[in-house]
């Protein structure tokens, strides 16, 4: 799995962190959401689980991943999607939560993502997940599109 820090560069255990944050906030929303930028010969991406506290702002953790360089736009998009499902995956087997994942595709058919979104939605969808497209809630991935920079 991911390894996962906090923006202090912490390693954090994810599903002992989620378990803490449902514990001290029950009413919290769990969003992840991964993003990438082609930066040199590397492809960095960056995968967060996002917790929403209600009215108290969103707490995030972090997992960066570098790979070789994914020229091939829609790879490195899908790969996107990969990654949080599998995140997604991995956490619903250990705890019993409700999760969403934010995908930075873009609804707007004047964008490229967009021609992603109905086989990475669907794929997110018939397991169970709600899914978030730009431009509508995109809270884990903005924090993700924030360390790929």
């Amino acid at each position: 799995m991911l390894l996962f820090k906090d923006i202090s560069g912490q390693t954090i255990d994810p599903v002992n962190h989620t378990l803490e944050v449902i514990k001290k906030y029950p009413y919290a929303e769990i969003h992840i959401g991964t993003d990438s930028q082609n930066i040199n010969k590397q492809t960095l991406y960056a995968t967060v689980i996002a917790y929403r506290l209600g009215s108290r702002g969103v707490h995030y953790i972090l997992s960066k991943t570098q790979m070789d360089i994914n020229r091939d736009m829609w790879t490195r998009l899908w790969r996107e999607a990969e990654f949080s499902i599998d995140l997604a995956e991995w956490i619903s087997q250990k705890i019993s939560i409700k999760i969403e994942i934010d995908m930075d595709y873009n609804e707007d058919e004047n964008f490229k993502s967009h021609k992603l979104i109905s086989a990475a939605k669907g794929w997110a969808n018939s397991l169970g997940y709600k899914v978030n497209v730009k431009p509508n809630n995109q809270i884990a991935t903005r924090a993700a599109d924030y360390h790929c920079k």
